[in-house]
């Protein structure tokens, strides 16, 4: 039998499905628990409802993945995005996550994640050209409810 290969810019639902399944079928094998769960923090405006910025991610075999964390320019350096990594760290401790990783750009923040115990693991150089890209990780730790 000659596959029909098909390279195009858009997703179809149902293919992406079945080859997600199908994955998850490949890792079941080596890998028991398919614990995958979405974790979202909105930051809304307090009158209106408007989605102003938050935190994405998800968890998955006691992993934190952090994939967004946007804030708007008036929202920024005042503690409030420490405080969305901190909850969104809190209710991975909760899943049982025993680390967190995320990457970000050289023209974004990692000064920022790293004031806040995350180590860079990876650098990749001129990615996009002229910046860099890193991806970090951090230990999580449960927090001692004594102390």
């Amino acid at each position: 039998m000659q596959p029909i290969i098909t390279l195009t810019d858009t997703h179809d639902n149902d293919a992406c499905k079945s080859i997600i399944n199908q994955l998850n079928q490949f890792n079941s094998v080596s890998v028991e628990i398919m614990d995958y769960r979405p974790l979202a923090i909105i930051v809304e405006n307090h009158d209106t409802g408007e989605t102003l910025g938050g935190l994405l991610g998800f968890t998955l075999w006691s992993v934190l993945f952090i994939t967004h964390l946007i804030l708007p320019e008036s929202m920024r350096n005042i503690g409030l995005g420490r405080r969305l990594l901190i909850q969104a760290e809190d209710e991975a401790i909760r899943r049982g996550c025993h680390s967190a990783w995320l990457d970000t750009f050289s023209f974004q923040a990692p000064g920022f994640y790293e004031k806040l115990g995350y180590i860079v693991s990876e650098t990749i150089e001129d990615h996009p050209s002229g910046h860099s890209r890193f991806f970090l990780k951090k230990r999580l730790f449960k927090i001692n409810a004594a102390n």
